[in-house]
């Protein structure tokens, strides 16, 4: 174990610790514990990189991998059920170490499209072809002068 200062440095999550993994049921509005991935018998485990699916033992669809630091509203909170659910479809998930937390998310869900748009991250593709678009751009207006 490291010190700094007066705070330990040290994740709270181990990768083969005794954490069960936390999926929830957008359906159900409920969140179901299942066993660590790490500690799946060898016939359940899947490869690196491969989405692991577990359906929902009430309903029977398809569970959301929400992470350790996720705490589920109530279940009539619909309004919050509906924030997590749709930014858990833009990629925003509870996932950390256990450290830091998994960063900030907006609190109300009337507030979620800002927070997707304000943190909208662009592939490398999508960048350059931005970068193209401006040059055209640049070019034309340029042409017409």
């Amino acid at each position: 174990m490291e010190y700094s200062g007066k705070s330990r440095i040290m994740c709270r999550y181990a990768m083969n610790g005794p954490y069960k993994e936390p999926f929830a049921c957008f359906t159900c509005r409920k969140v179901f514990k299942q066993t660590n991935r790490w500690e799946l018998p060898d016939h359940l485990k899947i490869s690196p990189g491969e989405e692991r699916v577990c359906k929902c033992p009430q309903c029977g669809q398809k569970m959301a991998d929400v992470g350790h630091d996720f705490k589920a509203p109530k279940q009539k909170n619909i309004k919050q059920w509906e924030k997590v659910r749709i930014l858990y479809e833009h990629g925003y998930t509870y996932h950390s170490c256990g450290c830091c937390g998994p960063g900030f998310r907006p609190v109300e869900l009337k507030d979620v499209e800002d927070f997707i748009v304000g943190n909208k991250t662009m592939s490398d593709g999508a960048i350059l072809l931005e970068k193209i678009q401006n040059r055209i751009k640049a070019r034309d207006s340029s042409n017409k002068n």
